[in-house]
Order: structure tokens, then sequence, then C-alpha cells
């Protein structure tokens, strides 16, 4: 059963059965640009880019994103890079975290959405950022980006070790001026 969370709002990551889901998915979907004008050469592709930042505490460890697809370590991986989105309803990006594999130190994996063509969310139709159990496919928690405001980047949420060894996740849904995660630094750090 999915949940439309709310910012702030927290969610375990235990399947009801008790047990620790272990690899979860984070996709982003959203509608590529009508085409406008003679051969749709006035309109300017929407390219929307998720990354997942690794912090061991409140230091960046590493990050995934379309230039670095996988994890130093191997436990997060970025699908590839989809420059221009699709239907708005299927994710068009996706980030798998093994979170049986992440590294002890990594206490945090902050996920991220920037428009890297500098559009505003208020200008992409039928965004949506979500998290799947990646083992049955089943969504656990979406948040809605259609609408969001005038900003270019949004810190979306986090998966993070509870201290009772399993793994949470927070909506985080915060606006950030940014184009890519390395402007989105700055406003991540109360998140953390």
């Amino acid at each position: 059963m999915s949940v439309n969370l709310a910012k702030g709002q927290r969610v375990s990551l235990q399947k009801s059965s008790g047990e620790s889901l272990t690899v979860v998915r984070m996709g982003l979907g959203w509608k590529a640009a009508p085409k406008r004008g003679l051969f749709g050469s006035r309109t300017r592709q929407i390219d929307l880019d998720a990354s997942a930042l690794l912090y061991a505490e409140k230091t960046p460890s590493d990050v995934v994103f379309f230039q670095h697809l996988v994890s130093n370590d191997g436990s997060v991986r970025h699908t590839g890079d989809n420059l221009i989105g699709g239907a708005g309803s299927e994710d068009d990006e996706s980030i798998l975290v093994d979170l049986a594999q992440v590294p002890a130190h990594i206490t945090q994996v902050v996920f991220t959405v920037s428009s890297y063509t500098g559009q505003s969310f208020a200008e992409v139709q039928q965004a949506h950022c979500r998290l799947v159990d990646d083992g049955t496919d089943q969504e656990l928690a979406r948040y809605e980006l259609t609408g969001g405001g005038p900003h270019t980047g949004q810190i979306m949420a986090k998966v993070y070790r509870d201290g009772s060894g399993g793994w949470g996740m927070q909506a985080i849904g915060a606006p950030a001026k940014a184009r890519t995660f390395q402007d989105m630094l700055p406003a991540i750090e109360p998140y953390l």
C-alpha cells in the first residue's frame, strides 16, 4: 500500500513480517515537454536529474548521479540519465539502494531532484518521486512534484539508519535553487 508523504513524515522500511527491506528504488518520472512551433523547435526539453548523496553522519562520502552511476562501494546504482522525460506515469530515472550492502559508516542516503535545463517545477507536468520495494515492486511512498513552485531543485527524501539495525525513510520535500546536486549541498545540511 502506497503512502502519500507529507514533508517531515517518517516511515519504517520494515516489511509487515518484521524483516527489513533489502533493496529500495527511488523512481523519478515527469512528462516530456509538449512540442510547439514548427517541428517542435521552440520548446526546450525538460531534463530532470535524480541523485543520491551518501553521508557518514553529516559528512558527504559519495554521490550517485548521471555522471557517476555506481557508488564507490557498489551499494547504490543509477539506472541511467533520461534527458527528456516520458509520459509522466512511469519512472524515467531510477536509483537502486541495496540497504544490506551499504557500508556501516554510511548513516543516510539523501535523494535529490534538479532541473538541469533550468525549468522550474511549476513548469514541469506530472512529476513524481517514489520509493519502491524493488523485490516486490510495491510502492511504499510517493511524493508529487507537480505544481512544485518556482524552484529548480528539490531535496526529496532520505533513507537513514534508525538506530535499531534497520532503515527508515523521511520525506523532506524542501525546495532549492539548483541545476545539479552540488548546488543543493548547503540546502541539504539542515536535514542531516
